[in-house]
């Protein structure tokens, strides 16, 4: 229900496919939302970017105003200093809750708009309890804003919210930014890896210009190397094959990957595309004779659906590269992706490769 005499609002907004059922409500209500941006939880940059981009790229299409405020990563962190290790609900999440609608109360403040509110009460994950406690404890520090305690998640809104992610093809994120969050459970290898192939879809039409740009990085970066081990890409996977016939045309050995039916790998050298047949999961194999002397392998340039800081990589789910590298620990190992696939926390398990280095 509206609140009397309301006909704008100021949306602090997590991401696209929270706020768009909210927005078409609001608007078809007689209510002007204000799109407010602002979610220094999010980590790393480029989730952050990512959902930046898509609720701006929402707002342009309603013509309705955006706002970006601040990232601002190291301030949220002070904010919820001490914080760290509580479960999901509990004390970080009412403080980070706090953080962000305080930083709401004020905008609406200075923008001249009298309510604000929030698209977090539309999750089935937060606790209404807590973000309520939140917006009003922005209310009264700030003074002459109302906050606008709607339960966003009845009226058919969740079902709509389904609809509009897919008519609008919104990426759709499977944990709520925070690192912590992710480090405590809330993220999954299946969940990562769904989310990983939502964002590839989003970057469809970049993937290539992604590509040419890695590649040229790794160019420079394997300048003096003798011996690589290579991988011929997949469709959705950063696309090495002008790189892998730069390096044979520089003299360099370039290896490949071919899985066997023990569900292991060994490698083979490339010469030219002619070499190639398709193998196991549809991938390009090289069909020469097995190389051995693994010592003499400078770099191994390693493919994968996400990787964090670490250097935790999230694979396919098969495991051929981690029980290969296990065997091999000896070959320093790059991981190889996109830059929106480098995410806050990998969950990893006890036979997961750490890579040495990322290049994205």
């Amino acid at each position: 229900m509206v609140p009397d005499g309301v006909s704008e609002v100021l949306l602090h907004a997590c991401c696209a496919p929270c706020s768009s059922a909210i927005v078409e409500w609001l608007m078809a209500n007689g209510v002007r939302p204000v799109i407010y941006y602002y979610n220094p939880n999010i980590w790393p940059r480029e989730e952050y970017e990512i959902r930046k981009e898509e609720s701006k790229r929402h707002a342009s299409s309603l013509g309705i105003r955006w706002i970006d405020d601040d990232y601002n990563h190291q301030e949220w962190l002070q904010g919820i200093c001490g914080m760290e290790g509580e479960p999901e609900r509990g004390r970080r999440c009412e403080q980070c809750f706090t953080l962000r609608l305080m930083a709401a109360a004020r905008k609406a403040k200075a923008l001249g708009v009298r309510y604000f509110a929030t698209t977090l009460a539309s999750s089935r994950w937060k606790s209404l309890e807590q973000i309520e406690r939140a917006g009003r404890a922005a209310e009264q520090a700030v003074g002459g804003v109302t906050f606008w305690a709607q339960n966003w998640r009845k009226g058919g809104l969740q079902e709509r919210r389904n609809q509009l992610l897919k008519a609008y093809g919104f990426y759709n994120q499977q944990y709520c930014g925070c690192e912590f969050s992710a480090r405590n459970g809330a993220m999954t290898k299946p969940l990562l890896r769904q989310q990983m192939r939502e964002a590839k879809r989003q970057h469809a039409d970049q993937l290539q210009s992604m590509s040419q740009s890695i590649a040229e990085q790794l160019s420079q970066r394997l300048a003096d190397c003798r011996v690589v081990l290579a991988y011929w890409p997949l469709p959705d996977e950063v696309d090495l094959r002008p790189l892998v016939e730069q390096l044979v045309a520089r003299g360099c050995v370039v290896l490949l990957p071919k899985v066997l039916d023990d569900e292991q790998m060994e490698l083979r050298r490339y010469h030219s595309a002619a070499d190639l047949a398709e193998g196991a999961y549809h991938i390009m194999e090289p069909v020469g004779e097995p190389f051995v002397d693994y010592e003499q392998i400078e770099v191994a340039l390693i493919p994968g659906m996400a990787y964090d800081a670490a250097g935790h990589r999230l694979g396919r789910g098969r495991g051929y590269y981690d029980r290969f590298l296990a065997a091999h620990s000896h070959l320093y190992k790059i991981g190889v992706c996109f830059p929106f696939q480098r995410v806050a926390l990998v969950p990893t398990e006890e036979h997961d490769i750490c890579m040495d280095e990322l290049l994205s």
